[in-house]
């Protein structure tokens, strides 16, 4: 049973991840690298974003490298939220802000704990 809840809270963590990297590609690629840009962060950097969303949220999914992969989506969800969430007068960025806390404190866990036996870290283990 474990095995299970830590291949589905993996998925469930990835899935944040995935969505967003694919939602910035096609149309609106350009309306975020605008919204980037707005807020001070140069557009340049966006398909660094988009392969750190859908590569990181991949690996998590796979348990590939999970606790290096789980750390550094962490890092990127606190700096995302520190960069685009913090007008807190506005109710969404506030949610927005604390969902990103939440992300972070369970990608953490992520890192401690690691995938679990349903991973690819685990079949390089077992080799």
């Amino acid at each position: 049973m474990n095995k299970l809840i830590d291949l589905a809270a993996r998925v469930l963590m990835a899935q944040i991840f995935i969505i967003a990297g694919i939602g910035k590609l096609g149309p609106g690629y350009a309306g975020t690298q605008g919204f980037m840009e707005s807020m001070g962060v140069p557009g340049v950097l966006l398909p660094l974003v988009i392969l750190t969303e859908l590569g990181g949220g991949l690996a998590l999914i796979l348990g590939f490298q999970t606790r290096i992969v789980a750390f550094l989506l962490a890092g990127f969800t606190l700096l995302t939220a520190l960069i685009f969430h913090t007008h807190f007068a506005d109710q969404i960025q506030m949610i927005m802000f604390m969902k990103n806390l939440v992300m972070a404190g369970g990608l953490l866990m992520v890192m401690l704990h690691g995938a679990g036996e349903l991973s690819v870290d685990a079949a390089r283990k077992r080799k």
